[in-house]
């Protein structure tokens, strides 16, 4: 979670080449990833509403940046998120971090754990809370919002009546929620799996690749050049013949016809490295579209480790070694 000793910008509606956007509104696990960007302490924050907005934001220029949630440890990839980047041209990631998740059951005051018949929670939360939420509450109706935090406060929304106006009693929220606002805490530790983590990435326009560190992603979106046999293998191969490890590779419809998809990928490296670079030239060859997503520190701070056989000094050889032979040169 975020450093409570930083301060935070306000994270109020901006129009600002500095703004970065998160979605919010404030409180999120998102707004918590962004905390953690150095660049980001000191200027505007945009809380939106969605991955489309915060990615428009960008687009746009009222953001210099977006931070958006890309993957869960226990649900996989965030296909909202990953369906975006294949489709707005122009962005690239430049960071990922990553932030533990636990939520809390909240309520509004007077409300106990017997009277919770309708819960409020953000889709891939309540899927991170599932078999707690089958135990405790077994009989439970399910409202999708559209963050953790707007779960919580659609429970405090009135009419001109001062009469309730959402149908949940009870929503799931981030732990720190009870802080801020007056809602009644249902119960802690609501998570299938104590060790879930939400990976974020921090998307924007530039076209700087950051150096690389030795401890790097590099990720891509590859659609496959036609739906025939061998075609996955064919594509996996540009990785594996180049001894570079894949850490995600997901698969998303592209919707023009049934049964055409589009590959997620992280690659473990930097563009920069000998092996991912050559591999990269093996896709475009191979397939009809990539989108370049970024290559940028791995969050983790882990080095990528590969065999030697596949290090910068061995292809810069082979590739002198071919120049030689091309050249005619004596013992190449």
């Amino acid at each position: 979670m975020s450093d409570p000793s930083v301060e935070k910008p306000s994270a109020t509606p901006v129009e600002s080449a500095e703004a970065y956007s998160f979605l919010g509104p404030s409180g999120t696990f998102t707004e918590a990833a962004l905390a953690q960007v150095p660049e980001a302490r000191g200027k505007p924050w945009r809380a939106v509403n969605n991955v489309g907005e915060a990615l428009d934001d960008v687009v746009a220029g009222r953001s210099v940046a977006a931070m958006i949630a890309i993957e869960n440890s226990i649900e996989g990839g965030v296909s909202a998120t990953q369906d975006a980047l294949a489709t707005v041209p122009g962005l690239r990631i430049v960071g990922e971090y990553l932030v533990p998740v636990g939520f809390v059951l909240v309520a509004r005051p007077g409300t106990t754990l017997a009277d919770v018949k309708t819960v409020a929670a953000h889709p891939v939360a309540y899927a991170q809370c599932k078999a707690w939420l089958g135990a405790h509450l077994p009989s439970h109706d399910y409202v999708p919002a559209s963050s953790n935090v707007s779960a919580a406060l659609s429970l405090l929304e009135t009419d001109a009546a001062g009469r309730t106006t959402s149908p949940a009693d009870a929503a799931i929220a981030p732990p720190a929620i009870v802080d801020h606002h007056d809602l009644a805490l249902l119960a802690e530790n609501v998570i299938d799996n104590p060790n879930a983590v939400t990976r974020f990435a921090l998307v924007s326009r530039t076209r700087r690749i950051p150096e690389p560190t030795g401890a790097d992603k590099t990720s891509l979106i590859v659609e496959l050049p036609s739906d025939r046999s061998g075609t996955l293998v064919e594509m996996l191969e540009q990785f594996s013949t180049r001894g570079v490890n894949l850490s995600l590779i997901e698969s998303r419809p592209i919707g023009d016809e049934l049964g055409r998809y589009r590959f997620i990928i992280d690659a473990d490296g930097h563009v920069a490295d000998e092996r991912v670079a050559d591999a990269l030239l093996g896709l475009f060859r191979f397939s009809p579209n990539i989108v370049f997503l970024g290559s940028y520190p791995r969050a983790d701070g882990a080095a990528v480790e590969f065999d030697s056989r596949y290090a910068d000094g061995v292809f810069i050889e082979a590739r002198d070694w071919l120049r030689g032979l091309i050249g005619g040169e004596p013992g190449a």
